[in-house]
């Protein structure tokens, strides 16, 4: 049985989240403001985590950074704000989704069962890819392109894993979004084109050649294995 760990100041939403979980069958754990949600998390190592943005004392922006310090968990950020600059700042900051309150039940439910999928597949998949020009370790999240290690935020590895996992395969937007964003609806087509771009200008391109990422028009992308 998987564990949520759910994070927000509003007692009828923790409520109403918990009883969707429990009742698709998760262990639920919740936690009233940040402190006690970083205690929670400590404690219990849940398998994912619901975290709202806007709470007193330690908000969610503060939470988010003190678990990426220590963990990959999946994290979807919950907020009355619908501002493309703020999902932006999460999805960067290292939030896997954003969801905006009010939220549909069966939504929400849906992108909790992807991520924790994803989660599971990244587990069984092999833990090392390499070619000439970039090499990742899946289990240390340790990427290098031309012999130097790149840092990427989530969002970016898991847009490369989605990459190098099917290299040489053209893989459209919404595959894309599946894959690194957990499912449709989670980011439009623009998001992922702008990804996309902050993936390129990090692993640069091996001497004399374009990025190993190409845009295939009409279609979406496709990592050259070099």
């Amino acid at each position: 049985m998987s564990c949520v760990l759910v994070v927000d100041d509003e007692s009828d939403i923790r409520g109403l989240v918990q009883e969707l979980l429990q009742r698709a069958g998760y262990d639920v754990i919740e936690a009233a403001d940040g402190n006690e949600g970083l205690k929670r998390f400590h404690a219990k190592k849940p398998d994912l985590v619901i975290l709202d943005v806007q709470m007193p004392g330690l908000d969610g922006w503060g939470v988010l950074e003190r678990i990426r310090e220590l963990s990959e968990v999946p994290v979807i950020m919950l907020t009355a704000r619908a501002a493309e600059l703020d999902k932006v700042r999460g999805l960067r900051a290292g939030a896997d989704d954003y969801v905006t309150k009010p939220f549909g039940r069966q939504e929400l439910l849906a992108r909790v069962e992807a991520h924790l999928r994803r989660g599971r597949d990244r587990h069984d998949a092999p833990q090392h890819y390499a070619d000439e020009f970039v090499v990742v370790d899946f289990a240390q999240r340790v990427v290098r392109a031309g012999g130097e290690e790149v840092s990427l935020t989530p969002l970016e590895f898991r847009l490369l894993t989605a990459f190098v996992r099917h290299p040489n395969q053209v893989l459209s937007h919404d595959q894309l979004v599946e894959q690194a964003w957990g499912g449709a609806g989670s980011a439009e087509r623009d998001q992922v084109k702008l990804y996309v771009g902050y993936l390129r200008r990090k692993l640069g391109a091996p001497p004399g050649a374009e990025s190993p990422i190409e845009t295939v028009r009409g279609f979406g992308y496709k990592y050259r294995a070099v």
